[in-house]
């Protein structure tokens, strides 16, 4: 299988474009939230991407709630899910992990207890798509910190996925690295591609 994969485009028309023609020849896009910006734009930007929706699987980023994800796209968003797509298990959670300092704007977070709840449930994957990092995994030049999530490296442990996916932490985009037999990466709004 092959997997295309962002995060982070948060309203960019032009990243959008390009990972709609970088896509051509992909089995599974994947999107790792954040498509927004501070809530705004969700609805027009997912229009832009609508191309890809009949094999797209997306988590919402914390610039975006999991309802007006839904509401803003027909690809498969997942949160605490996950889905059988020809034979590879992806399993996703969104949403800011654990919640980053009060917003203006009101990010969308989960405390890691709620989070650890929504991953204990996932009985197995081959690809875990989440917006937060592990902690201490593409997430150590956040401005506040490691702020990763003790709870989605706990999920990795236990799953053992082949890939982890996510974004979140702008200044860590690119980083990868490997947790046992899986491998991690922040991606960032470039498209990424893997091979399954």
């Amino acid at each position: 299988m092959r997997i295309v994969a962002v995060s982070d485009l948060h309203l960019d028309a032009a990243r959008a474009d390009a990972l709609v023609a970088a896509s051509e020849g992909a089995d599974l896009v994947i999107g790792a939230g954040d498509f927004a910006q501070n809530h705004d734009g969700l609805d027009a930007y997912m229009a832009r991407l609508a191309p890809l929706a009949d094999r797209m699987i997306v988590v919402p980023g914390n610039n975006e709630t999991l309802e007006a994800l839904r509401g803003a796209t027909d690809a498969l968003v997942l949160h605490g899910g996950w889905v059988d797509w020809n034979g590879v298990i992806v399993a996703g959670l969104g949403g800011g992990v654990p919640p980053i300092p009060p917003q203006p704007w009101g990010s969308w977070d989960l405390n890691e207890a709620a989070a650890g709840d929504l991953l204990d449930a996932i009985p197995a994957a081959d690809v875990l798509v989440t917006h937060s990092p592990p902690y201490g995994m593409g997430d150590d030049h956040a401005r506040e910190g490691r702020i990763g999530s003790a709870a989605i490296k706990s999920a990795i442990l236990r799953l053992k996925p082949a890939l982890s996916l996510f974004g979140h932490v702008h200044d860590c985009w690119g980083e990868s690295g490997t947790l046992g037999p899986t491998r991690w990466r922040n991606l960032g709004p470039d498209p990424v591609w893997f091979d399954l």
